[in-house]
């Protein structure tokens, strides 16, 4: 059974993540983009290898069919939060349980090249929409917010790089061998 992560991850937009490597804070503003349809692209390349997709590396573990599904779903949120930080007076979000989403949406039981596909279009969407607020990070448009029902505040800046680093992350999880313990070998 997979055991749900209640961890707060928001810590990772200050300091680098030990487990993935990645530092967002270090990450330049206007290179966001690039690195979602870069993530995309390595995410559709797995997807079209035919390895193990829908197998768990262990029963406590999403298998990389079900972590794609998450990956396109964390970029489909994006733009709607992006959306809606950029339409409207620091909106708040509905909650979403991911978890909830993997069995509901049978994640392992979907077709891998539809996922490539719609991952793909997920990324390009968001990148898209974020190609246009990098050229001022001190802009206004940035410095929108919103909030998760939890309470927790983001602005259009810190989501983008939040997100960056859960796809990043995940990617991570799928291509490093998993110990015995659940943590990479």
């Amino acid at each position: 059974m997979i055991i749900p992560d209640t961890k707060n991850w928001t810590w990772v937009l200050q300091r680098q993540c030990a487990e993935c490597g990645l530092d967002v804070s270090a990450v330049r503003w206007a290179d966001v983009p690039s690195l979602l349809r870069a993530n995309a692209a390595s995410w559709c390349e797995l997807l079209s290898s035919g390895v193990r997709l829908r197998e768990r590396p262990r029963s406590d573990r999403w298998s990389v069919l079900e972590y794609a599904c998450h990956v396109r779903d964390a970029l489909r949120l994006l733009d709607q939060r992006l959306v809606l930080m950029l339409t409207e007076d620091d909106p708040v979000y509905d909650d979403w349980d991911q978890d909830r989403a993997a069995v509901d949406d049978r994640y392992n039981e979907q077709e891998p090249s539809i996922v490539a596909t719609d991952l793909g279009i997920a990324a390009e969407r968001a990148a898209t929409r974020l190609d246009g607020l990098t050229d001022d990070l001190a802009g206004d448009a940035v410095r929108r917010s919103g909030r998760r029902a939890d309470g927790t505040r983001f602005t259009v800046e810190t989501f983008g790089r939040y997100i960056l680093h859960d796809v990043v992350h995940h990617l991570n999880d799928v291509t490093t061998p998993v110990g015995p313990s659940g943590t990479g070998s």
